[in-house]
């Protein structure tokens, strides 16, 4: 056997080792049964005003609004012929937005013109709404801290995206917009005849239309559902990794088991879900743009 195996084998083993000696000393400690893991995601209205209240999920969309405005300005005014290492980062992502995101799924390149900015407001704005979801803020209004006298907020994580509202109004926008787009390009009628594939006989044409017409509104599913079930799995993985599941189960020393794999799912979902994401719905955009104007789906 190699050293390197033998030394993998020993750091495992002396791993196994202190959670078993955290079992047999910790026993049950940190069992909390006022727990309630689905509440770090309830929504406590901060300013009540009906159905426009203010809570935490309103926070994260407008600072990934602020966010996504800055960045468009910052790309806008802040060129210069000498790129130092911000903008270098900065035309990475614009490449990225434009030439693989946009122009890579618009032939035309009078419409890649057009809905580019469309497009990378997409991307950017859950791009940030995902990324700040991952950043440790004092918005959990359930569990406060008392400093000072004061009481405070518990730091926690929460993402616009990993709420099914979100999603759902960006995938309502997008199929709103590249419904529009067909219908201005060819019409009502002949965007409705356009959904038939090229080549189908006549009988099957009607079946076949309402098929697709059921597939092109079940896109509004696919898009919302897609992004909020990514976020939100992402985040109930690491809660629970993170210690949920030991306070749950009642056993600190659980803790030492999972605390590293929450660490690894926490790079992970920051360093390529929120990016990943991010960069599937807005693709998916720009491809459903260009289908719309296609000559047939």
């Amino acid at each position: 056997m190699s050293s390197t195996r033998s030394k993998v084998f020993l750091g495992l083993g002396l791993y196994f080792a202190l959670v078993v000696a955290f079992v047999l000393i910790f026993g049950s400690s940190g069992e909390n049964e006022a727990f309630q893991p689905q509440n770090e995601f309830k929504l406590d209205d901060w300013i009540d005003l009906g159905i426009f209240s203010i809570n935490k999920a309103v926070l994260y969309i407008v600072a990934a609004g602020v966010l996504t405005v800055a960045t468009m300005l910052y790309v806008a005014n802040r060129m210069q012929a000498r790129p130092n290492r911000v903008q270098t980062v900065v035309e990475m992502l614009y490449g990225l937005m434009r030439e693989n995101i946009t122009n890579g799924n618009l032939e035309d390149p009078k419409m890649a013109r057009k809905w580019f900015p469309f497009i990378a407001t997409i991307f950017l704005f859950i791009w940030f709404s995902n990324l700040i979801g991952y950043l440790p803020l004092p918005t959990n209004t359930e569990h406060k801290v008392d400093i000072f006298g004061l009481d405070v907020p518990a730091f926690a994580l929460y993402a616009a995206t990993a709420n099914l509202s979100v999603p759902l109004v960006l995938a309502l926008v997008v199929w709103v917009a590249y419904n529009v787009e067909g219908i201005r390009a060819k019409g009502f009628i002949g965007y409705m005849k356009s959904l038939i594939p090229a080549g189908v006989p006549g009988p099957l044409k009607g079946p076949l239309f309402f098929l697709e017409l059921f597939s092109n509104i079940m896109r509004l599913m696919s898009l919302s559902v897609r992004l909020f079930a990514n976020i939100l799995a992402g985040h109930l993985i690491i809660l629970f990794m993170g210690g949920a599941l030991a306070v749950l189960l009642g056993s600190a020393a659980i803790g030492i088991l999972t605390f590293p794999m929450g660490v690894v799912l926490f790079l992970f979902e920051v360093g390529l879900v929120a990016t990943l994401q991010a960069f599937i719905f807005a693709t998916l955009t720009a491809i459903y743009l260009g289908g719309a104007v296609a000559e047939s789906h």
